[in-house]
Parts: C-alpha cells; sequence; structure tokens
C-alpha cells in the first residue's frame, strides 16, 4: 500500500510516468512490445496493466516503486522472492517477468539528469478476478479470507527461506500494526474535527493495553495489507443468490514485515467491514477461518478489538496525510475514509466487550457446522 520505511512523513516519491513512458520502458527493460496499456489506481507506487503482443501469457501489471522504497532493493527482493514462494506452494499470487538481463527488477531513471530520481520496476503476471471491494460479501467468502490470511502468514514463517527475509524486520515502518503510537505526527493532517479525539483515544488504549503484551504474541511475517482491493475472487457456482467464491489473486505485498499472527487476522477484520451493511458482524467469520488454522491465545483475542482500531487508525490518518501530498489522487487514497470513520465511532459507541461477544460467538459456532 504504502511507503514509509521509518516514521519520517511521506515526501513526494510517487512515480509519474505517462502511459508512452511506461510502454517504452516494458520494451527497454523486458523486451516487450506492449499493445494496450491503462493505468491503474495505486497508493504511492505506479502501476499499469500492460498487454503484450508475445505469444503465450499476454497480460500484466507493470509495478514502478515510489523513489523512496526503490532505495532498499533487499525489500523489494524479500517481497518478490515471497510471492514466487507462495505461487510454488499453490496461492495464486503473481509472479514475475524476468528483465533482459535475467533479472526480477531493474532500477530505473525517467531521464539521463544528474540527481534524477530512481524507480524500482518489475513486470508481473497479471491475476484473474474481481476485488472483495466489488462483491457482496457472505459467511463463506469471510471466512475463506480469514483462512487464507492464516495460510499465508504460516507457510511463509515456516518455510519461506531467502537471505533477503532479513530485511522484513522494519522496525519503524508506519504501517506495521506495532507502530500505532507513531501516528501522533500525522494528526494534524485530520484538521480540527471530531475525529481527532477517537484517534488519540485508540492510540492512548494501544500503549497501554497492547505494547505490553507483544512479546506473548506468536510471531510471523505478516503479509499486512489483506485489503478488499488486494484479494481477487471469482465465483464457483452459478447461484445468484448464494454465490460460492474461491480466492483468485493475493495482490500487494508491499506492506510485508515482521509481525504477529493476530496482526493479520485484525488487518483482515478492519479492511472486510468497510464496505459491510452489517460492519460488526464480520469480525465472527473472519476469525473463524483464520482461527481454523491458527487458533488464537486467550491474549491474542483479549487485544483484537484494540488492533482492529488501530488499523482503522492507521489507514484513515495515514490516507489523510497522504492526500494532501498527493490531492489529485485523494478519491482513491481516501476510499476507506468514505466509510471507515463510521465503522470505528460505531466500534467505540458499542464497546469493546459487546463487539467481542459478537465475534467470539460467531466465530464459536463455527466449531458445530461448515462455514455457510
Amino acid at each position: 500500500m504504502s511507503s514509509g520505511n521509518d516514521c519520517q512523513p511521506q515526501t513526494l516519491t510517487k512515480p509519474t510516468l505517462s502511459e508512452r513512458e511506461a510502454a517504452e520502458l516494458v520494451d527497454r527493460v523486458f523486451g516487450l512490445k506492449v499493445s494496450w496499456i491503462g493505468l491503474l489506481p495505486s497508493y504511492d507506487d505506479q502501476n499499469f496493466h500492460v498487454r503484450v503482443s508475445a505469444e503465450g501469457a499476454d497480460e500484466y501489471v507493470l509495478k514502478i516503486t515510489n523513489s523512496e522504497d526503490s532505495q532498499a532493493p533487499d525489500l523489494i527482493e524479500a517481497q518478490t522472492q515471497a510471492m514466487m514462494f507462495l505461487s510454488a506452494e499453490g496461492f495464486p499470487s503473481a509472479t514475475p517477468y524476468l528483465t533482459k538481463d535475467g533479472n526480477i527488477m531493474s532500477l530505473e531513471s525517467r531521464d539521463t539528469r544528474p540527481g534524477s530520481k530512481k524507480y524500482m520496476v518489475r513486470l508481473l503476471t497479471y491475476l484473474p478476478g474481481t476485488p472483495v471491494a466489488k462483491i457482496a460479501t457472505n459467511a463463506q467468502i469471510l471466512y475463506e479470507i480469514g483462512k487464507l490470511a492464516a495460510s499465508v502468514d504460516k507457510v511463509l514463517s515456516e518455510k519461506f527461506q531467502h537471505p533477503s527475509v532479513r530485511s522484513l524486520h522494519r522496525g519503524q515502518f508506519i504501517w506495521n500494526l506495532a507502530n500505532v503510537p507513531l501516528l501522533d505526527q500525522y494528526i494534524y493532517a485530520l484538521g480540527q474535527n471530531k475525529y481527532c479525539a477517537v484517534v488519540e483515544q485508540v492510540i492512548e488504549q494501544f500503549k497501554g493495553k497492547v505494547m505490553p503484551k507483544l512479546s506473548s504474541f506468536r510471531p510471523c511475517i505478516n503479509h499486512g495489507d489483506l485489503n478488499d482491493h488486494n484479494i481477487l475472487v471469482d465465483s464457483s457456482s452459478a447461484s445468484l443468490e448464494n454465490p460460492q467464491y474461491r480466492v483468485s489473486g493475493i495482490l500487494d505485498f508491499s506492506d510485508m514485515s515482521y509481525g504477529y499472527y493476530v496482526f493479520e487476522v485484525a488487518i483482515a477484520i478492519m479492511y472486510m467491514m468497510i464496505e459491510s451493511p452489517d460492519p460488526l458482524s464480520v469480525g465472527g467469520h473472519v476469525l473463524a477461518g483464520f482461527e481454523s488454522i491458527v487458533p488464537l491465545t486467550a491474549e491474542e483475542r483479549g487485544v483484537l478489538f484494540l488492533l482492529v482500531s488501530g488499523r482503522f487508525a492507521q489507514s484513515l490518518v495515514i490516507a489523510a496525510h497522504t492526500a494532501l501530498l498527493y490531492p489529485e489522487n485523494k478519491e482513491y487514497l481516501t476510499i476507506t475514509a468514505k466509510t471507515g470513520w463510521n465503522h470505528l465511532m460505531t466500534m467505540f459507541e458499542v464497546g469493546q466487550e459487546a463487539v467481542e461477544k459478537t465475534w467470539f460467538e460467531t466465530a464459536q459456532a463455527y466449531t458445530h457446522r461448515a462455514p455457510a
């Protein structure tokens, strides 16, 4: 989703190549002739949907990483190797098309002038499917998403080995869920509105009730951004009334970092709430799917509400900050805000005990039956 390898506010780092420049880049770096190209929405990288006239698979995503993250090649290497590993393990993850030099990525400049910004460039296989944000979710797909979140983290943590994996220790990375307290420096972006107080409350509760317990949570590698635009699905049934979905694509590994299993389920719950007409009910289905692979401990369950609240705060505050930097991209950056503030406020109005009761009772029901 985002740049920010340290806790400093972002500067203007997003690439701004034209479609013509991007097509020339594909030809020069990968040796492929572009027959069609279109810009894809993105946070602070630049992505293009590309069709080429080569034989075989002919659709790709050209991913041009922002200039800040491009200065961390080991991190991008780790992300890309993880995608390749997951694909080999049977997960629907993109894989890179190699450069003309046989590499998985290439550091490129937009022009030859001294001091010109450099961007890491990859060409990834294009994954079919519909973003979860575009469907009416049901219990079945929410359960599957929870199961996916646990399965991805488990296989990465237990089997993924590569020298670059060390770069996933991203201590001050603003999107790591452990770093909710770093939001203090971004709250200014909200201006003087009613939401500042709830964000400050989230931060203070996080400091007091989550941070002291981190060492007791089980560590793992987190994908870190399983949001409703980064999970693609297709329907495996013809029933319009009760469609059965399967996950057809996992996108955007740029927020990968070392964290904890409970972080991943909290992140998934939060993003699945965004478009739901009944957001407080979502968590139990996602949790049930997650716990079918990785059951949470009592201590992990005890902070789930605060972690979901923390992710809401991260998403909403950082988006407001980034929209000030890139006002032309405000509509995409503030997608979460359309419902997110209301959902966060509702969680606090209903209260931790009542919300958790709903989640845990729903999850418990799955121990007696298969997902609906």
